[in-house]
């Protein structure tokens, strides 16, 4: 044993420098063997616990030494009881890593910028919220854990079984709003009626979701405000989701021209403008009159591109185009206000011949 308060000061001292950097050279040469033969992956994961590993690592040499040390004075706290509160924190902060570790290892093999990302969202969004709610209870479980640690909130948490039911009800009643956002979360990570960079419209706002948490998600608007809404919204309330089953979808444009302008002459040109563009995924090529109104013809065009932004950009495209094939070709066609005035019946009093007018 050592007697001298010094001494153990410096025993401390000495086995936590020890630890520490024997951990981090021991994990810097795994990491060195394992660098040609795992997965980039891998090895990313191994660099996010090594902290966590290191510190922990120094940890249990300082408690493999502490029953050595005798201090001559007792000392205002208690070393065992601090040596437990930072084992927890540090494995809690090794697990929490752990996990966020492995969820970018997971997703490396789905990747968001493809054209058909269906899958890709998909897991995105499931492993996020699995993240999240497996982090949120390790929170919980550590938090209890080192609470109980204390004698006196032991000893209270033991007394208060006895009252568990009521005091499980009013908790009950008090979180029932938090527990049902979470359930809510839960429930979309399995049915998915939502997914990460989905084209929605929610509360009359076209955007993409950008963000699912636990209790809320966040809606990316195309003017590049955000939209925040509680996460039971998609459970409860009916939102447009353009992108459920694919990324594919069909853009319409309407033109609006006389009566008396050639409809064909404006589906070769519709064909034309699509055969000449990058954004038409040469699906759908549809020119339609929709419908006779009063004073114009209306020309509906259906034109499909391979997702939402890019179904916008060729919707505008095409209609910048076509109005400018009228206006060049067909000028006369365009939209016209026709006034006709009736002709005026001729009065037979006023029809005198000038030939009586003269004579009289």
């Amino acid at each position: 044993m050592f007697n001298n308060d010094y001494l153990n000061v410096l025993v401390l001292i000495v086995g936590l420098i020890v630890g520490f950097f024997g951990a981090h050279l021991i994990i810097r040469l795994v990491k060195r063997s394992l660098h040609e033969k795992a997965d980039a992956g891998w090895i990313q994961t191994l660099t996010k616990i090594t902290r966590p590993l290191t510190f922990l690592a120094a940890l249990l040499v300082l408690l493999s030494i502490q029953p050595l040390m005798d201090f001559s004075k007792k000392l205002p706290f208690d070393f065992q009881h601090i040596f437990t509160l930072l084992t927890i924190f540090l494995v809690t902060w090794l697990i929490i890593n752990a996990i966020r570790s492995i969820r970018i290892v997971l997703l490396r093999r789905y990747d968001l910028d493809t054209k058909d990302n269906l899958k890709a969202r998909k897991m995105h969004t499931q492993l996020r919220v699995f993240e999240r709610l497996l982090i949120a209870v390790v929170l919980v479980i550590a938090i209890g854990i080192a609470l109980m640690s204390f004698d006196k909130i032991h000893k209270i948490g033991v007394s208060l079984l006895a009252s568990a039911g009521i005091a499980g009800i009013i908790i009950g009643f008090a979180a029932q709003k938090s527990i049902g956002l979470i359930l809510a979360g839960f429930q979309i990570a399995i049915t998915q009626p939502i997914r990460l960079e989905d084209v929605v419209i929610v509360e009359d706002e076209w955007g993409w979701i950008e963000e699912i948490t636990l209790t809320y998600v966040v809606v990316r608007i195309w003017d590049k405000r955000r939209l925040i809404l509680p996460i039971s919204y998609f459970i409860e309330k009916p939102f447009q989701n353009w992108t459920r089953t694919t990324a594919e979808i069909l853009g319409t444009v309407f033109i609006y021209v006389d009566y008396r302008f050639p409809v064909e002459k404006m589906r070769e040109a519709l064909t034309e403008i699509l055969e000449d563009t990058d954004l038409w995924d040469g699906q759908v090529n549809v020119l339609q009159v929709t419908d006779a109104k009063e004073s114009t013809l209306e020309l509906r065009a259906l034109v499909s591109a391979v997702d939402s932004p890019t179904a916008w950009d060729l919707r505008v495209l095409v209609r910048e185009k076509l109005v400018e094939f009228v206006q060049k070709n067909y000028p006369e066609y365009l939209p016209q206000t026709r006034v006709v005035f009736p002709e005026q019946k001729k009065n037979p009093a006023n029809d005198t011949p000038k030939s009586n007018v003269e004579k009289s």
